[in-house]
């Protein structure tokens, strides 16, 4: 399932290692007008693309005479864009632009020198008005070298309203538990539909899935165990949540290894599966396939994970050696204008990280959302390489593979134990 994720997560670990012994270039200054900008993403899909062209069109309008080239490069989750990424990196031809996560994915770029210090953009007001977590997230040496474009919640359960009902199903609220979702999963088979949507052939969806079992069953403290190197993963709370994300891919579509995550975020849109655990990019994307949320399809916080925002926050880093840098630092400076977050998150299904952005003309799930960003505990993703650093993210996709190959707790905690003490070891 996961072999084309470690493998790409292999090759960008060690050409982006290697990049910290090249040096020498002198950075091209900040202050050279050029009349281009390169930028790098993973956003391809109908609501990324959207919402990514929010971006370019806000930099275009206040830069009409550069030409931007949109370098994006199709992968779930990056898969394929940080292979690409990672080989421009070694030969020193980086784009001036490039999107990553926040915490251990742009503090590695940090500590190996190949990204800037973007003090001169997350300025006092912008700084001060930002998610303190997030905000904290982008440092490295005390200094920030990133600039998020919005967060999606991680731990949410999405599901089709038409499908529920035909099966007798309540729709999912607050309180709601994993042996709830198992029996509703079992209702929906029972009912002769498809109960559990999963775009498998994105190895990142079943990441996603284990990871927000894990988290309803350690709950937040024991995330922030997990953040430290102190999570035993032998222990019974993993077991657990092992055995109910087994019991869960028991009722996933048959079709799984063959769908992306916005092939099976059209699938629950269209009534062909009745529930999803994804990321709220699924939002933008039902939307963007013509759903009505509340008629259509609805969502509620994965079982058990009421009180936390596990937060999945891209954000957008300027080269060191970037040909074009004061373009490419005023790309990073327009992501914070209120208009330009409220036109991103709107297509994107994330919300602003700015607490001075107005989100009352945003869709109802995402003023929700945007209000649990607010009130609730904030973690990092493990596995969108935020809470952890790239081998231990590498050794979280080997576990959650081999569990689902040979659905062994042991084989899984092998994995990670291996991880973890890769994880200790210096990035540089």
């Amino acid at each position: 399932m996961s072999i084309r994720y470690r493998a790409a997560a292999a090759v960008a670990l060690s050409m982006t290692l290697a990049v910290s012994a090249c040096g020498g270039d002198r950075p091209t200054s900040a202050d050279k007008d050029t009349s281009r900008l390169e930028v790098m993403s993973w956003w391809t899909s109908g609501s990324e693309a959207a919402a990514l062209n929010t971006l370019l069109a806000a930099f275009q309008g206040a830069n009409p005479g550069v030409e931007t080239v949109n370098a994006a490069v199709a992968g779930g989750a990056g898969s394929q864009a940080i292979v690409e990424l990672a080989k421009r990196l070694r030969a020193g031809n980086p784009p001036d632009v490039w999107q990553t996560f926040t915490g251990k994915s742009v503090q590695g770029y940090a500590d190996r020198g190949t990204v800037r210090d973007v003090s001169s953009v997350l300025t006092g007001d912008v700084s001060a008005a930002m998610q303190p977590t997030i905000r904290q997230s982008l440092n490295h040496g005390g200094k920030p070298y990133g600039i998020p474009t919005g967060a999606h919640r991680s731990n949410v359960l999405w599901y089709n309203v038409g499908l529920l009902r035909k099966a007798g199903i309540a729709p999912p609220g607050a309180g709601y538990t994993v042996s709830a979702f198992l029996s509703d999963l079992q209702k929906v088979e029972s009912s002769g539909a498809t109960a559990l949507c999963l775009g498998g052939h994105d190895p990142f969806t079943t990441a996603e899935l284990f990871e927000n079992t894990l988290l309803s069953t350690i709950g937040t403290s024991g995330w922030k165990d997990l953040a430290n190197d102190r999570l035993d993963w032998r222990s019974a709370k993993v077991r657990s949540a092992l055995q109910s994300f087994g019991d869960m891919l028991s009722h996933a579509d048959p079709e799984a290894s063959t769908l992306t995550w916005d092939a099976a975020t059209k699938k629950l849109a269209s009534g062909g599966c009745a529930f999803e655990s994804l990321n709220d990019s699924a939002y933008g994307e039902l939307v963007a396939a013509g759903a009505q949320e509340g008629t259509d399809f609805g969502s509620a916080a994965f079982p058990g994970t009421d009180g936390s925002f596990l937060a999945v926050v891209d954000v957008f880093v300027a080269a060191t050696k970037a040909e074009n840098a004061k373009n490419a630092l005023a790309f990073l400076s327009g992501i914070s204008t209120p208009a330009t977050q409220i036109a991103f998150n709107k297509a994107k299904g994330s919300v602003p990280v700015l607490r001075n952005v107005d989100v009352s003309s945003l869709p109802a799930y995402q003023r929700q959302s945007s209000k649990t960003l607010w009130s609730s505990a904030v973690l990092l993703s493990v596995t969108h390489g935020e809470a952890m650093n790239p081998a231990f993210q590498e050794g979280f996709y080997d576990a959650v593979s081999a569990y689902v190959r040979t659905r062994s707790p042991d084989a899984f905690a092998d994995d990670l134990q291996n991880a973890v003490s890769n994880n200790r070891f210096p990035q540089r």
